[in-house]
């Protein structure tokens, strides 16, 4: 396998954004989780997304992990790797965005490195190195209160220089709209001057056509899904890959029972949550029992197990900003946040073993702990849920499943609904 694109994603769900938005531009796309083993057979494609749950771990550790993906991707002839990170940039002064990216470039020999967010098709622009969500700046909407990782500077070139051992730069929106060569100048401009990364504007799709042109010349870049599409665009336009279409693998069925899992708190999952208990049954868990070993899970299989024959579930640990604050004083943001992922995990991987096949889990972090105790190694991406949610058909698995994994504040009102519709 001869790789044109390599992809480190720092979660899984948006990984699965990711891997979504290159199959649409044409690539053939698998995701894996981890970095995979040697003996795990991969088909023929042009695009591997290695997916890490590293965006909230320490700093070292996330480090340690993307240079061992990116060592596997280089060894597959990937000559660009794209370090894929949240659209809102969700990243503490300590890290990761920052040390991960550093050694990233340390490795690749990379002089100055493009750095976006910006996905103008989810509402995320750049304006002078400011993020914006829809109308409004990151710290003024409703997104800058992530439990784990809360964003209050809407200023990309503070947020990373605090958290970067590099200068950071700026690619402004005027430079791009000049096109690939502005771009080029401009940034061995900051090269020359021992910059080390820039963030770059975007705030129409056509911008990140230009950045994909730009940045496919060079050995790294950093940035969500908009990039990606970018890339992906640039080696389609440039002859290296050829595209295999947009629709991904449609058709595959796999039947059994359904169940839903939501760990998000974001205000999108809680409306979607809301929709769904018009629909079929949902549970609402107590984080406090869970946190103190109340027995949650357990009280939890007891009421869905009797109800999978009736059709789907929902398992919600889901609660509101205040709520979550509050629970995080009294027992800790990082105990909190590590019971109620293990507890959702536990719960998934006893829905599976009681026969579930189809499974849709809404959160990043929740995703990442249910598809580690899955030990599920890879995906084939399918068909499209919502903007960045496809239809996952596992690889490697011990069950033959299909999954749904959504970042928290993705897909519509029926996001549910809408995933089951298309998870036969």
């Amino acid at each position: 396998m001869t790789l044109a694109l390599g992809c480190i994603a720092d979660d899984y769900t948006g990984a699965s954004d990711l891997a979504n938005t290159l199959t649409r531009a044409g690539l053939r796309t698998v995701q894996t989780i981890g970095v995979p083993a040697d003996d795990l057979a991969l088909p023929e494609v042009d695009a591997v997304v290695v997916s890490l749950k590293s965006r909230s771990i320490e700093a070292g550790l996330a480090v340690s992990r993307s240079r061992a993906a990116d060592q596997w991707l280089r060894g597959r002839g990937a000559g660009h790797v794209l370090f894929k990170i949240c659209s809102t940039f969700d990243s503490t002064d300590a890290g990761n965005i920052g040390p991960v990216m550093d050694a990233l470039r340390a490795d690749s020999g990379e002089g100055a490195v493009l750095v976006t967010p910006a996905f103008p098709e989810t509402g995320r622009t750049v304006y002078q190195g400011n993020l914006f969500v829809g109308a409004v700046p990151l710290n003024e909407s409703p997104l800058k209160d992530h439990p784990l990782n809360p964003m209050h500077d809407s200023n990309l070139v503070r947020v990373l220089a605090r958290q970067s051992g590099t200068q950071i730069g700026l690619v402004d929106l005027a430079t791009v709209t000049r096109g690939a060569d502005a771009v080029r100048a401009r940034l061995a401009e900051l090269a020359g001057k021992g910059i080390g990364a820039a963030i770059i504007d975007a705030v129409f799709d056509r911008d990140l056509e230009t950045i994909g042109l730009v940045a496919a010349e060079h050995r790294l870049s950093v940035g969500a899904s908009g990039i990606g599409l970018g890339l992906a665009c640039a080696l389609v336009s440039t002859g290296k890959v050829k595209s295999a279409g947009a629709n991904g693998e449609t058709g595959i069925a796999v039947g059994g029972p359904a169940a839903c899992l939501a760990g998000s708190c974001s205000q999108a999952t809680l409306q979607q949550i809301a929709n769904a208990e018009r629909v079929m049954p949902v549970l609402h868990l107590d984080p406090d029992r869970i946190i103190t070993g109340g027995g949650e899970a357990q009280r939890a299989l007891d009421w869905a197990r009797p109800r999978l024959a009736e059709g789907p579930v929902l398992i919600a640990s889901s609660a509101t900003p205040d709520q979550v604050a509050a629970l995080q004083a009294r027992h800790g943001r990082d105990a909190a946040g590590q019971a109620i992922e293990q507890t959702m995990a536990d719960i998934a991987e006893s829905l599976v073993k009681s026969g579930v096949r189809r499974l849709i889990v809404a959160g990043g972090e929740t995703s990442g702990a249910v598809v580690d105790r899955l030990k599920i190694p890879g995906f084939l991406v399918g068909v499209e849920i919502a903007a960045g949610v496809p239809v996952l058909h596992a690889v490697g698995a011990q069950a033959d499943m299909l999954l749904a994994l959504k970042s928290g504040n993705f897909g519509g009102a029926e996001f549910f609904s809408d995933a089951l519709r298309l998870m036969r």
